[in-house]
Parts: structure tokens; sequence; C-alpha cells
């Protein structure tokens, strides 16, 4: 009788997986406690991916602060408004990405092709003319905003029978400064009020009592949604500059990954793998 077969090696547990590697750029090493305060920057899934974003992000710091003192470059930190200063380490990499990445400025032709190709980004934003009451609840209190719903919902089967009452139970019963001049809002444009509020004001019809109350953090809204006026389209002249300065960041940034590319390429790093996206610098 044949011997029993050696247990099989998928039965066997995996090892732990060891410590990072020691990372260095051109025999220069990047220290373990820097990559750990670092990872803080480079929120991910996994620890194991903080931390190599870290690294890399450390490691093209080594690589341009290499660079810029190979090119002999004395560091000039700039300033704020505030009075915030470069520390001479991010001076020498500004620096040095400011002289040798090299990109062309977006002429007029280019904005206005990206214009005519993107008319849909270039509108004003639709506006609103509503009015309404605000019953108050805060997020927390579930016995609060349960009665406050209860009340919202008694005030629009009131308001369906007779819209003209709208004034006079906002200054009743609206918690909005609002109340004052009858629940209304004036015009409402994207960005002015909460996100849920003006999530569902899009979506409510004109002239009607909204048939359910709008709920966000203060509580429950009865609306009025009077008018509608749909947002037009910009000229190319009032958005030519904003285009200009998100084409040029664009191929800047480009140019920068290009660079960092190269520099990672012709250096000796250890320890970590580079051929993700390198990280823009600090």
């Amino acid at each position: 009788m044949s011997a029993p077969a050696p247990e099989s090696s998928c039965a066997v547990k995996p090892a732990i997986a060891p410590k990072p590697k020691i990372v260095s750029v051109n025999g220069v090493a990047i220290a373990r406690a820097a990559i750990a305060r670092e990872t803080q920057n480079h929120p991910a899934a996994k620890p194991i991916e903080a931390w190599q974003a870290a690294a890399r992000a450390l490691v093209i710091r080594e690589l341009l602060l290499q660079e810029a003192r190979r090119l002999a470059l004395a560091p000039e930190p700039l300033s704020d408004d505030e009075g915030r200063r470069e520390t001479d380490e991010e001076a020498m990499i500004r620096q040095v990405v400011e002289r040798e990445v090299a990109t062309p400025e977006a002429d007029e032709a280019a904005c206005q092709r990206y214009y005519d190709n993107n008319r849909q980004r270039f509108r004003s934003g639709d506006l609103a003319e509503a009015r309404h009451i605000l019953l108050p609840a805060a997020p927390g209190d579930h016995q609060a905003r349960a009665q406050a719903k209860e009340q919202a919902d008694a005030i629009i089967v009131e308001l369906q029978k007779d819209r003209a009452r709208f004034s006079a139970i906002a200054e009743t019963f609206s918690a909005c400064p609002s109340a004052k001049v009858g629940g209304s809002l004036g015009q409402i444009g994207p960005g002015q009020t909460v996100p849920e509020f003006e999530r569902a004001l899009g979506r409510l019809p004109v002239g009607e009592i909204a048939p359910h109350p709008i709920e966000t953090r203060y509580g429950f809204h009865v609306v009025l949604v009077e008018r509608r006026i749909e947002g037009r389209e910009l000229p190319f002249d009032m958005v030519r500059a904003r285009i200009a300065v998100w084409l040029n960041e664009k191929v800047r940034r480009v140019a920068v990954q290009q660079y960092l590319a190269i520099l990672a390429a012709r250096a000796d790093i250890s320890g970590v793998d580079m051929s993700a996206s390198p990280a823009q610098p600090a």
C-alpha cells in the first residue's frame, strides 16, 4: 500500500504579505515614517493602496528635488497675500517644473472651437419664482419631523381649495423670514438653496401647489412655483477667459505628467511600482 500523499499545498494558508520594501530614488531612501504621514493625503479603499500612492508621490517629489539640484537651482520662495511662504523645497519643485515644462497658451481659435463643441455647458442656470411655507423640525427629532409633515400635508389640502390664502398662511405658520412677504423667495437660481430643495423644485409643476411637501434638513416646505425662466446660452465673449484657463490647465497637467514619466523612466527607483500615472507635484 502506498504512503499517503503529502498534504496539498492548496490547503496551506497563504503567508502574511511582507512589509513594503525600502523605497529609494537613485540610491536615496525615503523614510517609512514619511510615507506613513503622506498616506493621509491619498485616501483609498485599502491601506496598501494608500501606501503605494503616498510612496509614488514622495518618489516624484524626490525626483524633482534631485533634478532641481542637478540644474543648480537656488530656491526662490513665493508668499501669498495672507503671508504664507513656500518652503525652500516647495520653491525648488515649482521652479524646476516652470523651467522644464513649457506649455502653449490656448489661442482664440482653440477657445472658439471648444465653445462651439460644448455650447450646452455655457448656459445661465434656470430660474424659478417660488413661494414656500416652512414647517421647521430638527434632522434628528423624529417626533417633530412627523408633526411638521402632518401639518404641511394639512396646509397643502387647504391651499389646494383656496390658493389665494398662501400669503396669509405663510405669515402665520412659516418659520422662514420670507413669511413677512407671503413666503416669497423671489427668483431662485442654481446653488441658492440647499441641494435637496433645489432638486425637488426643478420637478414641481408651475402654477400649482406642490402635491407633497419638500423635506429638507430644516423641516418640510409647502411650495408654489409661480414661474420658470429658462436659462440662456452665454455668448463666447463672456466665457472666453474661463475656457482659456481650463484649456491651459488641461495642457499643463498633461505636459507635467509626461515630464514626470520621463524623469521616472531614467531614474533608478526601487520599492514601489511607478507604472501608475505619476502624481502631480505638490
